[in-house]
Formats: structure tokens, C-alpha cells, sequence
């Protein structure tokens, strides 16, 4: 399986980061995980572009996530495309047709369908998904996609939301950990982890790699900082996602 990091930002642009995409790859398999604003214009640069991917499943509803959705079923149809599935928590459906209700020229363009999922476990564009909620400021779930290798190959997206340790325990094991890290200790927030907070949930789990993304303004040239911060609490392998990384998950 292929992880790729279309946008790692949020809703407070920076230049060099786009706000929450991530693209899953496995054979001829691909699904997008969030589409906030920026991503379709990353999603154009890879090899699977907007053309090959008929599946987005959402975290979440802010803005940050979901606002190239319809960018991006507008582009699949210039483009020939026929269908767009949207998964998603309760609300999804809601959502999608307040969207289409500001711009009905685009209703009926493809074949939309519309999917609504809770904390279990589904199938999205062929990758078997399972689903925990997250403490957010709106209903919000994180999920592990099943790798190739078993579980030891999983990888697992937390969406936004705080730390907690049913999320760790709901990561275990996983190759790869991306994990929303918004601001440094000292930003006084809620709905977010900092990093001390994200450290002390991660103790004594084990993953493969954690990879920190959703990363406010406030997070720029304090880098090393926030992992010493985790450090201080988990001593396992943490980095700072970018836009373009992508990650071989084996």
C-alpha cells in the first residue's frame, strides 16, 4: 500500500501546505481520505489524478476537509468521469445535497452516491476499513485502513481531534500513524492534541511510524521542539508530514 500526503495543513493557509488530503494506493485500487481545499490541485499531480479516483471517504465536515469536494466532482465530470461515491459520517448526505442545492448546475453531472458510516467496520473503494470516533467540536472519525501484510501493514489516520488513549489503542501495531498535532504546548486549545498531550496517549503502543500532519501556522520553526515535546513520553519513530510525501507501507 502507498500513502501519499496531499495537504497537511489546515484552515489557516500557508504556502507549502494544502488543507487535509491523504491519497491510499494498493494495485489498482485508490481512495482519497478528506478533500479540503488545495488537494484536488495536488491530487492532479500524481499518477492517479482526479480521473482515477471515483471514492472519497471524509473524517469529518469542517471547511478544511471537504472543501474541493465538489471542485472535484465537477473536474471528474469535464473529465468524462461518470460516478463519484462520497462516504462519510451521519450528515454526509446532508451535506452533499446543501452543496448541490448552492450549485445545482452540477446535480445530476455523474452519478453521485452517498454512503453514511459510523465507528465499525465497511469497505470503501475496495480497502477494508475499520472506524473509531474522535473528541472533536463535531462528530468525527478516525480510521485503519487493512495493509497488504496484515495488521503489521495497517494504516491509520486520526482525523482531527484530540489524543486519546482509545485512539492509540485503536492504532496499535499499525505501520503508519498520520495524527493530527495542530499547535505547540504552549497554544492553549481543545479539539487538538499538543504534542505532550500526543506523547503521553502514545506511551507504551507500538507503531511503525507516526507521522504528525495538520499543522496550524503556529507550528512553523518549532519543529524540533514539538517532537522533543513527544519524546519526552514515547520514544518510538515520529515525523513531521509535508505535501508530496509518500509513503511505501510494507
Amino acid at each position: 500500500m502507498r500513502l501519499t500526503f496531499l495537504g497537511t495543513g489546515t484552515a489557516m493557509p500557508v504556502p507549502d501546505r494544502a488543507q487535509t488530503g491523504l491519497l491510499l494506493e494498493s494495485g489498482d485500487r485508490a481512495l482519497l481520505v478528506d478533500c479540503g481545499s488545495g488537494v484536488l490541485q495536488r491530487l492532479s499531480g500524481t499518477d492517479v489524478g482526479y480521473e482515477g479516483v471515483s471514492t472519497v471517504l471524509l473524517t469529518h465536515h469542517h471547511l478544511d476537509h471537504v472543501a474541493d469536494l465538489l471542485p472535484l466532482l465537477k473536474a471528474r465530470w469535464l473529465a468524462g468521469e461518470e460516478h463519484l461515491e462520497v462516504v462519510g459520517p451521519a450528515g454526509t448526505k446532508s451535506l452533499l445535497d446543501g452543496l448541490l442545492d448552492v450549485h445545482d448546475y452540477l446535480d445530476g453531472r455523474v452519478d453521485l452516491s452517498v454512503r453514511e458510516v459510523g465507528p465499525t467496520a465497511f469497505s470503501a473503494a475496495g480497502f477494508d476499513v475499520d472506524a473509531t470516533e474522535m473528541r472533536h467540536s463535531m462528530d468525527c472519525l478516525a480510521y485503519r485502513f487493512e495493509g497488504d501484510g496484515g495488521p503489521g501493514s495497517d494504516v491509520v489516520f486520526s482525523g482531527d481531534g484530540e489524543a486519546s488513549a482509545s485512539l492509540a489503542s485503536f492504532a496499535d501495531g499499525a505501520a503508519v500513524l498520520a495524527h493530527d498535532c495542530s499547535f505547540p504546548d504552549d497554544v492553549d486549545v481543545s479539539n487538538h492534541p499538543t504534542p505532550s498531550r500526543l506523547g503521553e496517549v502514545l506511551a507504551g503502543h507500538e507503531y511503525g511510524r507516526v507521522y504528525l500532519t495538520h499543522l496550524y501556522p503556529h507550528t512553523e520553526g518549532r519543529h524540533d521542539e514539538m517532537l522533543d515535546s513527544i519524546g519526552a513520553h514515547y520514544d518510538g519513530d515520529v515525523r513531521f508530514a509535508r505535501d508530496g510525501l509518500t509513503v511505501e507501507v510494507s
